[in-house]
């Protein structure tokens, strides 16, 4: 980078200018010391509450990750109320981010069935155990159509430093929990487990309806939500975006699709039998397209993480998938949002 700038060295000694590249440190201490998050999850009971439970139980509510092509619905008939502004403007903030190997959601025509990634074709939509990794440990979700086997963006391998496990070429659903009851503003923000992030301050996770929505509704649904993007790596540096830790990407196409509904924690550990979400119900916001993104920035979101206060080396892999939701655990208030976007016009007025 330095040869680059044009600060090699000269007869002279070195010329009189910088680069634009800061290197920043990774120490084994600093400053946040008092994680007052960490455990929370455990130590407040929600996690032994909200266990894993069998499907058929009168106590499931509504799972997730679900179909979120425009139209479906499913057949939970629920009274919960999904979040439809930003998560900002409803009190929220992130608290993790984490990923999928390839689309826990399904949208028709962008990350269904017929997708591909260098590992093939994916399989049917119920298929439970077929699609597992090559390590056999983490289950493939639904792959998007971006991948082109015959161009080098998407076959050139990329020199990972901060993320594990990962492919130019795959599928990837980012998710960026939210949470009223995180520790907003603070070192201890971003959690790994996710639980401690979510409820670090569970009072305020559970503080009852917003304003207009029925008293009857659950209150967790105006209180947690989940971000979710769906991306295919490409090795070219004209799709490098900085920020991934923030939350979902919102410019042009990014996020201007939204499907908004209630559900539960996801993860290839529930499926539709034994073995439902008792997190719910809780927000998501779910972008419906497919969009392509640098290895690079991938990278520097592992990197970012690592900078964290608490240790979230447990979320630099792609998780497993779980199985999509079938009709009868999915809700039925699946809303279609286009994100509206202001564009700046030449004469300094805007538009929608």
């Amino acid at each position: 980078m330095f040869q680059n700038a044009t600060c090699c060295p000269s007869l002279g000694g070195y010329d009189d200018k910088t680069t634009d590249f800061q290197v920043v440190p990774a120490p084994p201490v600093g400053l946040a010391t008092n994680n007052f998050c960490e455990g929370m999850a455990d130590s407040s009971g929600v996690s032994a509450a909200l266990a894993n439970d069998d499907c058929s139980s009168a106590d499931i509510q509504e799972q997730a990750a679900t179909n979120v092509t425009v139209g479906y619905k499913g057949q939970i008939n629920t009274s919960a109320v999904p979040i439809t502004s930003s998560y900002l403007e409803a009190g929220l903030c992130p608290v993790n981010v984490h990923w999928h190997l390839g689309a826990e959601h399904y949208s028709l025509g962008q990350f269904d069935e017929t997708g591909t990634a260098p590992s093939g074709h994916a399989a049917s939509v119920d298929d439970d155990d077929s699609r597992r990794s090559s390590t056999g440990n983490e289950r493939q979700g639904f792959m998007c159509h971006l991948y082109n086997e015959y161009d080098s963006r998407f076959t050139t391998s990329y020199d990972w430093k901060h993320c594990n496990d990962m492919s130019v070429g795959q599928t990837y659903e980012i998710h960026w929990p939210h949470s009223k009851g995180g520790a907003c503003g603070t070192p201890y923000q971003y959690q790994t487990p996710f639980y401690d992030g979510v409820f670090c301050n569970a009072t305020a996770a559970f503080s009852g309806p917003r304003e207009g929505e029925p008293t009857g509704d659950p209150a967790i649904a105006g209180s947690i939500g989940v971000q979710s993007q769906t991306y295919t790596v490409i090795n070219d540096e004209n799709y490098y975006y900085p920020d991934l830790i923030r939350g979902m990407v919102k410019d042009g196409n990014y996020g201007a699709e939204i499907t908004t509904y209630t559900g539960s924690t996801t993860g290839d550990g529930r499926n539709n039998d034994d073995a439902c979400s008792m997190y719910a119900p809780i927000t998501w916001q779910v972008d419906r397209n497919c969009h392509l993104i640098s290895a690079s920035s991938f990278d520097k979101l592992c990197a970012d993480m690592k900078q964290q206060a608490d240790d979230m080396s447990g979320d630099l892999y792609p998780h497993g998938s779980r199985t999509l939701v079938s009709d009868f655990l999915a809700a039925d208030n699946h809303q279609r949002r286009a994100e509206m976007l202001f564009q700046i016009n030449d004469d300094g007025s805007h538009r929608r």
